[in-house]
């Protein structure tokens, strides 16, 4: 009987709870359990699911006065696990490193608000699965730097590229968000670059990106205007074959009237994904064009699960599976991606 990888997950969030339901569908991985800080409707229904619960809280048991039994401390998870996706927000899973990860000598996988340099490798399966073999800290990159990085990776190796400039239309908020905006605003990310360019290039070595980000008054996904100078001359037709047959991308079409983002999200309904979750990179056919030797393309992200997939791909990474192209595979067939 092959033992299976016991999963801890730190943070049951927007990202925590898809990566924990994500690792309850392979067959090669069994979930030891999640945290939770306090009582909400995520923790019924984990409770609901029969996840085990350990209690992150800093004081006493939030959980005791709603009848739901718990395991007491995050280093009792560390302990019943052979890894740990931490799904925490932005600089507490570098906090989390330091004060249960590395004592205990646990293998860690971060996210990508966290800094490439507390991690031996940022990580997108498709592009640089084979850093991230037997590594004990990964960081799977952000929603955005995923998908900027998987067709990018795609590009460079039909036509390479020379240099790349892309403007990130942000989310202004996840869809269950009250606390965040703007509602009737456009805000520019007054960095330049934005993270992004240099986040791709932790993944994607040597790749010259410049970006820049706005944040918009939407919930559904972000949008990318991407233009390559590429080495050798694209064209269309042999671009939408390429993205057709590159992972985790779908072409869509406005001759199919897939004209903006709530009608992706809606096809990922109609398409059965759990969620309703869109975890393919989207990219328009009538949206590719070519100027002489740049290639121009635009993408839709869902800032909700395109990175999940890459979550499981880099734990077995992390735990010595070394063929990247059999792990997409399974994780694809697992999560039902097309």
């Amino acid at each position: 009987m092959v033992c299976k990888i016991k999963v801890g997950v730190i943070g049951y969030g927007t990202i925590g709870k898809r990566v924990a339901d994500a690792v309850m569908l392979q067959k090669d991985m069994e979930l030891a359990g999640i945290t939770g800080h306090s009582y909400n409707w995520r923790m019924d229904i984990a409770h609901k699911k029969g996840i085990k619960i350990f209690n992150a809280a800093e004081e006493g048991n939030p959980f005791a006065e709603v009848g739901i039994d718990v395991v007491d401390g995050i280093p009792e998870l560390v302990k019943q696990s052979d890894i740990i996706v931490d799904c925490s927000p932005k600089k507490i899973g570098a906090e989390n490193k330091e004060k249960y990860y590395l004592p205990a000598k646990r293998k860690a996988i971060l996210q990508g608000g966290e800094k490439d340099k507390l991690v031996d490798t940022s990580f997108v399966a498709q592009c640089n699965y084979k850093d991230a073999v037997g590594k004990n800290y990964i960081r799977v990159v952000s929603c955005n730097t995923t998908g900027l990085a998987r067709t990018l990776h795609a590009i460079n190796q039909k036509y390479g590229v020379e240099e790349v400039y892309a403007t990130m239309i942000r989310r202004g908020a996840d869809p269950w968000d009250i606390r965040h905006g703007p509602i009737n605003a456009i805000v520019p990310v007054l960095e330049l670059p934005s993270h992004h360019g240099p986040d791709v290039a932790t993944v994607l070595k040597g790749m010259k990106i410049f970006t820049t980000a706005v944040s918009i008054s939407t919930t559904l996904m972000h949008m990318h205007n991407v233009i390559v100078d590429c080495k050798k001359t694209p064209t269309v037709e042999e671009t939408i074959k390429l993205f057709e047959n590159t992972t985790r991308v779908r072409m869509v079409d406005n001759s199919s009237k897939i004209r903006s983002t709530a009608e992706i999200m809606e096809l990922a309904k109609d398409l059965g994904y759990a969620r309703g979750d869109m975890p393919e990179i989207c990219i328009w056919k009538e949206g590719i064009g070519v100027h002489e030797n740049k290639l121009l393309y635009m993408q839709a992200i869902h800032q909700e699960s395109d990175v999940v997939c890459e979550n499981i791909d880099a734990i077995r990474a992390a735990m010595g599976f070394k063929d990247g192209k059999k792990s997409i595979e399974m994780t694809n067939r697992a999560l039902g991606i097309k």
